[in-house]
């Protein structure tokens, strides 16, 4: 088994000035955690975190990232261990590194159709703020991949599966080339065993077949290099196996059909000289015309550079050569974190190649420094920030805007159920529908029947499909409210007149007074006249002119009563020692008989009668203020303003104000709107004779079922 002293060896090659106390107490530290613990192998489980070390030192990466691959598995597996145990023995560098890993360890991946993988990876990219955790994390699966055979087989499946679906694509967004491969063909050898072993037999035999053949090759290029003035490497090997399984499935082939199954590499000093190198190259075999590229006068958009051609080589075998300098192969094997791109078809934009480019910048330089501890300042990233990924109940994952709140998930899953979103879960718990989602969360949204959108929302959800829902319905919504506004204000007029609405409409004439009135249809001219825009007067005048006459007579009645107005009206009101006066009633009170009432003399308009309690009393000069009283055996009808708390369903506003006229009271107005918990709030001007009056009607609208609440408004 490998030591503590083995680990530190390795450091101590590029990083001799180290702290190597640190590896040590990880070390024991997970020596300890994991002492009664196993593999399915029957090795001491301690193998498996000091093999991850082992290789993050091959890879030369700094102390934290070493003593993190020691400790990784201790938040999960050991009880005693915590954040907090963590940080106070190692610091909080090195614990947020381990905490990072055990929430991707914590994600469970049930879907591999190829657009949730990317949002799998996606997920994690906006979880880690560590490039060091992917790092480590890709290290881990890599030894777990390589002791795969002790698992029960659906489980090498599954693992294998999740392997080629997150990680391996992973490793290629980092550029890391190797792990990219060897999780590649790790995970055929468990997804697709017949296929492997029989890849793996004939890619052996054809590798033994071929050595005197790429030896020869690469002899005599090296010799032709060497002629021309050209110092050069070259190198040649056979492609790995997932590779030539890709190529054999996209292009429907078998094994034998690969032409370019070996590659040749040549590095040189330059860009001239990698076209010096092509001449000699083309000199020596004859290039195969539809196999050339020049990536490096039009690069690929993920930068990436060099010469690629195809020419039949010795005895009629085709042969392909990447040519391309140092600096060319360094960015293509080591730092390329845009490559994936390429690959899997997307197009850079300027975020993504802003954040791709910073990432293969970062890379190249960890290669660069001797000290690890000099890079420790530009580990972090910030990758799809933008973006929050979430886990629906059966594991599918979801990708939101930031900020997003469950009403944008429950949109994102189907309109019907965000138009019906009554509540969420997050992680087992309630939440408000305000809440902003975190990466990584699982989210059950709570559905009702009774629930629908609210105009409220539009203040907090962030996803487009989710603010047009919203406002789809709730312009619906007004529209149905108006129009059952506008036929109730209709009806009530009608009965007034004596007239009969439900016999107009069936008539035609209510659809000819909407054709007047340049509106489509009766259901149009009840909307327009539950907003307001027109009275239900207006459209009985239209539809029986005979009553227009009587409207003349009628104004010229109040004409005369303006007239008259000079004449002291008392209306109901008492006032001592004074008779030559003009009484009004203060519209911010509306006082009814029955109320205390005081008298506030104005300027030009007489008296002005206030409830006693209003909140303009107080106001202005108390000399004019005056005592008065009621005087009942004149009182007329007054208007009073009522608030109704109730509940949002259909039929409510039929209901209340058939309360309201089962108690002789008139309505004058009436409007509504829905409140941010989903209660409907109605507001009705009525007339009353007085204060016992208006008790009887709110007694008759508190009997209505869903009635919450009935309040008077001063």
């Amino acid at each position: 088994m490998i030591r503590a002293n083995d680990i530190i060896e390795k450091v101590a090659d590029y990083y001799p000035e180290a702290n190597f106390d640190t590896i040590r107490k990880a070390y024991a530290y997970s020596a300890y955690a994991h002492r009664n613990q196993v593999r399915l192998s029957g090795e001491p489980y301690m193998i498996h975190p000091i093999e991850v070390a082992n290789m993050l030192a091959e890879m030369k990466m700094d102390l934290a990232s070493i003593a993190a691959g020691l400790l990784h598995d201790t938040l999960e597996d050991d009880p005693l261990t915590s954040i907090e145990d963590l940080s106070l023995r190692f610091g909080d560098e090195i614990t947020s590194l381990v905490e990072g890993l055990t929430k991707i360890s914590k994600i469970k991946f049930k879907s591999s159709r190829e657009h949730q993988a990317e949002n799998y990876r996606k997920m994690i990219l906006a979880m880690v703020k560590d490039i060091r955790v992917l790092v480590i994390k890709l290290v881990d699966r890599i030894h777990n991949m390589r002791t795969l055979d002790f698992q029960k087989p659906e489980r090498q499946e599954a693992i294998a599966q999740e392997t080629l679906d997150i990680y391996a694509p992973l490793a290629n967004r980092l550029g890391i080339s190797w792990i990219k491969q060897e999780l590649e063909d790790k995970s055929l050898r468990y997804l697709q065993p017949t296929i492997y072993h029989e890849l793996e037999e004939k890619v052996a035999r054809k590798e033994l077949e071929s050595r005197e053949f790429i030896d020869n090759i690469i002899k005599l290029v090296q010799r032709n290099l060497e002629h021309n003035g050209i110092r050069g490497q070259v190198a040649g090997r056979l492609k790995h196996l997932y590779s030539i399984y890709r190529k054999m499935m996209r292009r429907n082939i078998s094994f034998e059909q690969i032409y370019d199954i070996i590659a040749f590499r040549v590095l040189v000093a330059d860009k001239a000289e990698c076209y010096n190198v092509l001449g000699v190259i083309h000199a020596l075999w004859r290039p195969v015309p539809s196999r050339f590229k020049d990536f490096i006068s039009i690069p690929k958009v993920n930068m990436y550079q060099s010469l690629h051609t195809s020419v039949i080589g010795p005895d009629g075998r085709h042969v392909e050569f990447q040519i391309r300098t140092q600096e060319m192969h360094q960015i293509a094997e080591m730092g390329i974190a845009a490559h994936w791109h390429y690959k899997e078809g997307y197009q850079l934009d300027d975020h993504d190649r802003k954040q791709m480019d910073w990432l293969r910048q970062m890379i190249e330089w960890q290669q660069d420094v001797n000290n690890p501890g000099d890079f420790l300042d530009s580990v972090k990233i910030d990758l799809f920030s933008e973006a929050v990924y979430v886990f629906t109940p059966t594991g599918e994952v979801k990708e939101l805007p930031s900020g997003s709140s469950p009403i944008d998930m429950a949109y994102s899953i189907h309109s019907n159920i965000g138009d019906h979103c009554s509540g969420a879960k997050v992680n087992g718990k309630l939440v408000p529908l305000r809440y902003q989602l975190k990466n990584g969360e699982m989210v059950e949204i709570v559905t009702s029947k009774r629930q629908h959108p609210n105009k409220d929302w539009l203040a907090f959800v962030k996803t487009s499909k989710a603010r047009n829902k919203i406002r789809q319905w709730v312009k619906k919504e007004e529209e149905r409210r108006s129009i059952e506004l506008g036929r109730e204000l209709c009806e009530k007029a009608f009965a007034r007149l004596k007239l009969s609405f439900n016999q107009a409409l069936k008539s035609g004439k209510i659809q000819a007074a909407a054709a007047e009135f340049s509106l489509n249809n009766a259901e149009s001219l009840l909307s327009v006249i539950g907003r307001g825009k027109l009275s239900a007067l207006q459209v009985i005048n239209r539809i029986y002119p005979e009553l227009r006459e009587q409207d003349k007579a009628k104004a010229k009645e109040k004409k005369e009563e303006s007239k008259a107005a000079r004449k002291p009206a008392r209306d109901g009101i008492s006032i001592k020692d004074i008779d030559d006066v003009m009484v009004r009633f203060a519209k911010c009170c509306n006082p009814l008989p029955g109320d205390d009432v005081v008298g506030f003399i104005t300027r030009g308009r007489g008296l002005t009668i206030h409830r006693r309690n209003c909140r303009h009393v107080n106001q202005g000069e108390s000399e004019r203020y005056m005592d008065v009283e009621w005087n009942l055996e004149r009182s007329t009808s007054h208007s009073v303003k009522i608030r109704i708390m109730c509940e949002d369903v259909k039929g409510m506003l039929a209901s209340l104000g058939t309360a309201i006229s089962s108690m002789e009271a008139n309505i004058a107005s009436a409007s509504l709107k829905t409140s941010i918990d989903h209660k409907a709030i109605c507001f009705f001007e009525i007339e009353v004779k007085d204060l016992g009056h208006l008790r009887k009607v709110k007694q008759a609208l508190r009997a209505v079922k869903g009635v919450y609440q009935v309040t008077r408004m001063s």
